[in-house]
């Protein structure tokens, strides 16, 4: 059986809606980061990077949101949550959640995780600052020039929705305007319908 580890208030909610869907026998092991627990002895020998989320397989371990979702996919097709019978298709869908993961999150992170990239509190202050516009810039590039609609693949539900529902629900919170970003506000009301999502959601609060 599958060991996924999370945490709350982290985009390790876009894997966690992946097993759900999927319905794959898993065993759900939350971290509290508010006693640092992934940075325990225990949970770095599963990942060393003291992040989440990790999973772990009868292969091995595998961390970095994009790939889980991914190789969750191709393990389970009959799910149809990835356009697998098409290798562009599958590479925009990674394009888009590498973005999410690379470009969007790291924003986010300047909010609430700056230590990461200063010492100096100015310099922690000035990075928070910059966040609703930095946000709110990657956020329109989805809104006006990848968001394909209804979902981000366009007709095909994927788990390129499942990430962004994720991060979309850290917008306000971000300070970004989200009167600028009606299709991605849409997409995330959607999504808040699915049973999956009020099944986890109060996990990741």
């Amino acid at each position: 059986m599958l060991k996924f580890y999370y945490a709350p208030k982290t985009c390790a909610l876009a894997v966690h809606l992946a097993l759900e869907h999927i319905g794959v026998p898993y065993e759900p092991i939350q971290l509290d980061f508010s006693r640092q627990a992934q940075r325990s002895p225990e949970y770095l020998a599963i990942n060393p990077k003291g992040r989440v989320p990790a999973i772990v397989t009868d292969e091995g371990i595998l961390t970095e949101t994009p790939a889980l979702l991914l190789y969750l996919c191709q393990r389970h097709p009959e799910a149809n949550l990835a356009p697998l019978d098409n290798d562009f298709a599958v590479a925009q869908m990674q394009a888009f959640n590498n973005y999410l993961c690379a470009t969007v999150h790291v924003a986010h992170a300047h909010r609430v995780r700056g230590i990461r990239w200063a010492d100096d509190p100015d310099a922690i202050e000035a990075m928070k600052k910059k966040v609703p516009q930095s946000m709110g810039d990657a956020m329109a590039l989805i809104e006006n020039d990848m968001l394909k609609g209804p979902w981000v693949m366009g007709e095909q539900y994927t788990v390129a929705d499942m990430y962004l529902f994720t991060i979309s629900n850290w917008l306000e919170s971000d300070g970004v305007d989200t009167s600028k970003l009606p299709r991605v506000i849409e997409h995330r009301q959607r999504m808040a319908k699915d049973p999956a999502i009020k099944k986890l959601l109060d996990l990741y609060a």
